[in-house]
C-alpha cells in the first residue's frame, strides 16, 4: 500500500526555490496543529481517529451493521453534508456507481435535499423490502435532515409499528445533548457518537461514515488500518507527500491559480470528487480567501469541459487522482473487419487505454498551460482509501493555516439558513 504524489509535471510552474519557504510553512503548520496550537484546536480530533478511536463503539457498529444486513434488503440514509459525502464516496469508490444493481443490501442516501421527487422515489424504492433507517444529525433540527427524518420515521412506525420500528432506526448524533439524541433516547433507537471536536467534513472515520460503509458489506477495519498508515506517515511536521501537496496548492496560488479541478478517470470517484469540494471548500473559503474547488470525470468530461480547460482563462490547476489497478478488466478484441478502425487496440486492456488517455490529459494541459499534480493509489480497496482520507484531511488543515483561516469553521453557512427561516416564518426570524 503506497500513495505517491507525482510533481513531474509541475517542472515548469514550481521551482524549488520558491517552493522551499513553502514547505517551511507547511511544516511549521503541521507541527503546531500536532501540538494543537492551531486556529479551531476544538475541532482537531480527526487528526487522531485512526489510533485513538473508540474500541467499544466500533464493535457496535460493526454489530449493528451485521444486524441490519440480516433484517433488511435497503437502508435509508438520511443527512447532509459532512453526514453523508463521506460514506457515499466510500461506497461508491470501493463498490463502484453501480453498487445497489449488485448489493444484497441497497444503500439510499436522503435528507440532502429538499426534492420531493427524490425523497418520494426512495419511498418507492422500499416498497415491498424491509427498512432500516440511519439518520445522522449533531442536532435533529438541520432542516433537510430533520425533515426527510419526519417523514420516515412516520413511514418507519405505520410500517412496522412504533416497538419494532425502534429497533431499526440507528441514530448518529451528539452524545448527550440535542432533539435528536432526546429523541432516541426516549424511543430507544440504538445511538453512535458525533465526537465533539470533530466538524462533519472531517467525520468520515467516526461513526458517521463508518456505520453506512460496514453495513454496505465494506471492511471498516482495513479503512482504519489504511487511515492509521496515513496518519503515521503524514501528521510529521516534515517534507511528506500531504505537507507537500498543501504548500505546492499554495504557492500555485498566490502566484494566481485560485481554482483547484480533482480530476479522475474512474467514474466511481465522482462522490469523493464531491466529499473533496466540501472539505477543502467549506474548510478553506472565508475571510474573502480561498481555493475554489472543483471536479471533472474524464474521460467523459473532456468532451464538455476539455476546451475550457486547455484554451480558458489561465487561473486553474489540477490535482488528478490515479489508481495502479482495475478491480474488474476488459480487453479490446481484434474484429474480422476493422468497421471502427480500432484493431490498433487489439490486445490492450481498457485500463491500458484509459491510463494512456490520462497521460495525454496531462501532457495537454501542461502545454497549455495548467499545471497539473498527480496523485497515485496503488487500487481502490479499504486501505488504500483509508490513506486517501487521512492525506487530503491533514493536507486541507495545513492548507488552510497557510492560507491564514480557521479550517475547522464555517461561519458563512449560517446566512442563507437565517433568510431560509424568515422567508418560511420560523419563530424567531
Amino acid at each position: 500500500m503506497a500513495l505517491k504524489l507525482n510533481e513531474k509535471y509541475l517542472s515548469s510552474f514550481v521551482k524549488d526555490s520558491e517552493l522551499k519557504p513553502l514547505l517551511a510553512q507547511a511544516a511549521s503548520a503541521a507541527e503546531k496543529l500536532q501540538k494543537g496550537d492551531c486556529a479551531g484546536n476544538d475541532f482537531i480530533g480527526w487528526r487522531v481517529l485512526p489510533t485513538e478511536y473508540d474500541r467499544d463503539e466500533f464493535a457496535r457498529i460493526k454489530d449493528a451493521a451485521k444486524r441490519i444486513r440480516e433484517t433488511s434488503q435497503v437502508l435509508v440514509v438520511i443527512g447532509i453534508g459532512g453526514s453523508y459525502l463521506g460514506a457515499r464516496a466510500a461506497i461508491e469508490f470501493l463498490g463502484g456507481r453501480f453498487y445497489n444493481d449488485f448489493a444484497d443490501l441497497k444503500v439510499y442516501f436522503v435528507g440532502n435535499s429538499i426534492s420531493s421527487e427524490e425523497l418520494s422515489a426512495v419511498l418507492r424504492l422500499c416498497e415491498g423490502k424491509d427498512v432500516s433507517v440511519n439518520v445522522i444529525s449533531k442536532s435533529g433540527t438541520t432542516t433537510e435532515p430533520a425533515i426527510a427524518f419526519r417523514i420516515f420515521k412516520n413511514y418507519m412506525e405505520q410500517r412496522y409499528g412504533k416497538a419494532e420500528a425502534a429497533k431499526r432506526i440507528y441514530a448518529t448524533t451528539d452524545k448527550a445533548r440535542g432533539t435528536l439524541k432526546e429523541l432516541s433516547t426516549r424511543e430507544g433507537y440504538e445511538t453512535f457518537v458525533v465526537p465533539d471536536d470533530v466538524g462533519g467534513r472531517y467525520s468520515v472515520l467516526t461513526a458517521v461514515g463508518l456505520l453506512p460503509i460496514a453495513a454496505a458489506g465494506f471492511d471498516i477495519d482495513a479503512l482504519m488500518a489504511g487511515a492509521q498508515a496515513g496518519q503515521k506517515k503524514f501528521e510529521k511536521a516534515d517534507d511528506n507527500a500531504s505537507n507537500r501537496y498543501a504548500a505546492i496548492r499554495n504557492l500555485l496560488y498566490r502566484g494566481g491559480k485560485k481554482t483547484e479541478l480533482y480530476v479522475s478517470f474512474d467514474p466511481a470517484f465522482t462522490m469523493f470528487n464531491e466529499w473533496l469540494k466540501q472539505l477543502y471548500g467549506e474548510s478553506e473559503g472565508k475571510d474573502g480567501k480561498g481555493i475554489f474547488p472543483a471536479s471533472i470525470i474524464c474521460s467523459t468530461d473532456l468532451h464538455s469541459m476539455g476546451q475550457y480547460i486547455q484554451d480558458g482563462e489561465r487561473t486553474l490547476y489540477e490535482t488528478f487522482v490515479s489508481f495502479g489497478s482495475a478491480r474488474d478488466e476488459i480487453t479490446v478484441e481484434k474484429a474480422a473487419e476493422d468497421f471502427d478502425g480500432l484493431n490498433y487496440l487489439a490486445g490492450k486492456t481498457m485500463a491500458q487505454v484509459n491510463a494512456t488517455a490520462m497521460e495525454a490529459t496531462i501532457l495537454a494541459h501542461v502545454d497549455g498551460g495548467v499545471p497539473c499534480m498527480l496523485l497515485e493509489v496503488e487500487k481502490m480497496d479499504e486501505q488504500n482509501l483509508g490513506e486517501l482520507v487521512y492525506f487530503f484531511e491533514h493536507a486541507c488543515a495545513v492548507s488552510g493555516a497557510m492560507l491564514g483561516v480557521n479550517p475547522f469553521n464555517q461561519p458563512g453557512v449560517e446566512a442563507y439558513k437565517k433568510n431560509m427561516f424568515r422567508l418560511l416564518g420560523k419563530p424567531g426570524y
